[in-house]
């Protein structure tokens, strides 16, 4: 399906692009503590509502 450069190259781009993307993280990191504070409580209430969703269609259905 995939020649083996298209493979190296695929690989070789995603290592990159995540090794790229945790810099850029962690140079961001005092940033995104300051701005996103609580955003955590934010995701667990989005999680909870989809299993509450999924709760009920397994119950009624």
């Amino acid at each position: 399906m995939f020649t083996n450069g298209q493979l190296i190259f695929g690989i070789l781009f995603a290592v990159v692009f995540a090794i790229v993307i945790l810099f850029a993280y962690r140079k961001d990191l005092k940033l995104h503590r300051k701005y996103y504070k609580g955003s955590v409580w934010v995701l667990i209430a989005f999680i909870s509502f989809i299993l509450m969703i999924a709760a009920i269609k397994f119950i009624f259905v």
